[in-house]
């Protein structure tokens, strides 16, 4: 079974829906090395998981006036959790959830530390994974000479004790930019296009948006922004059936696929090279800035 599952769009669209922790499944082998019951297992499932982000990007996908290419993750995020660092820069192994998680939300042991393990999961599902979202967002630059990466996730109303920034605001939508990848009038669009489900913040309660390490701090025309929507506003919490609500989510998406694309035209009082450019800042991070507690 493949790591990743590409849900093909128009051959015209730039747009890439990324949708990395949809999933609940976990391969039998890998099942085999987690601690928890089956119960507990399935608690902290319904905690991790963001439920039905795949369903809203796919019919979001389905009612865009060009369907956006859709990138999902096939396995839980307790396999492997390809939006962190699979080292030691990532912030969240001060807790236990690096790429591969050793403990559960609340703390507690979810599987034995032990490199040979880790690396084993790397090496069959995180980097292939990677390579995949590398290898779409590589194919529409080269369709389309552009490539609009969308982060999709979802967050519980009240912060789980796994979170680093417990006390930030928890709006309906919260927007994750990232200096060099989210320009000015991408993220307008997602303001205006998000507007109707509810107040919005920029990087709270998380921060940062997933590129690719191969384009990050390498090309402005790889965009990306994060996407966080609170749980409460379209299914019923932990991992409940969605609401009608969900109805307005997948049009307010359905809105920022449509919009995404567009670029400002250039300033003619200003060089090509500079108004290309104008968001474009080093960053020491790569896969997400921030690397915040994932939601």
């Amino acid at each position: 079974m493949p790591t990743a599952r590409v849900i093909p769009g128009s051959t015209s669209s730039p747009v890439i829906l990324h949708v990395p922790h949809a999933s609940r499944h976990i391969p039998a082998a890998v099942r085999r090395t987690i601690l928890l019951t089956d119960p507990d297992l399935a608690t902290e499932l319904d905690r991790m998981t963001d439920t039905a982000t795949d369903l809203l990007a796919e019919q979001a996908a389905h009612h865009a006036a060009t369907r956006p290419w859709i990138v999902q993750n096939t396995v839980s995020r307790l396999v492997v959790d390809p939006e962190r660092f699979p080292d030691e820069r990532e912030e969240m192994r001060k807790v236990g959830m690096g790429a591969v998680y050793t403990r559960t939300s609340h703390g507690t042991p979810l599987r034995h530390p032990d490199p040979a393990t880790e690396q084993a999961l790397l090496n069959d599902y995180f980097h292939p994974y990677a390579d995949t979202v590398s290898r779409v967002v590589t194919d529409r630059l080269a369709a389309t000479g552009t490539a609009v990466l969308l982060d999709v996730h979802s967050y519980p109303r009240l912060p789980l004790p796994y979170e680093l920034h417990p006390s930030g605001t928890r709006p309906a939508i919260c927007l994750g930019t990232d200096p060099a990848h989210t320009p000015p009038h991408l993220l307008a669009a997602a303001q205006a296009a998000l507007a109707p489900c509810g107040d919005l913040s920029l990087n709270t309660p998380f921060a940062g948006c997933y590129v690719p390490l191969h384009h990050y701090n390498t090309n402005p025309d790889v965009t990306a922004l994060m996407i966080e929507i609170r749980r409460d506003i379209y299914l019923t919490e932990p991992a409940g059936p969605p609401t009608p609500a969900l109805n307005d989510v997948v049009a307010a998406l359905t809105r920022l696929i449509n919009e995404a694309p567009a670029r400002p035209e250039p300033n003619p009082a200003r060089p090509a090279t500079a108004e290309r450019h104008g968001w474009w800042s080093p960053h020491p991070r790569c896969t997400r800035p921030d690397h915040r507690d994932r939601s």
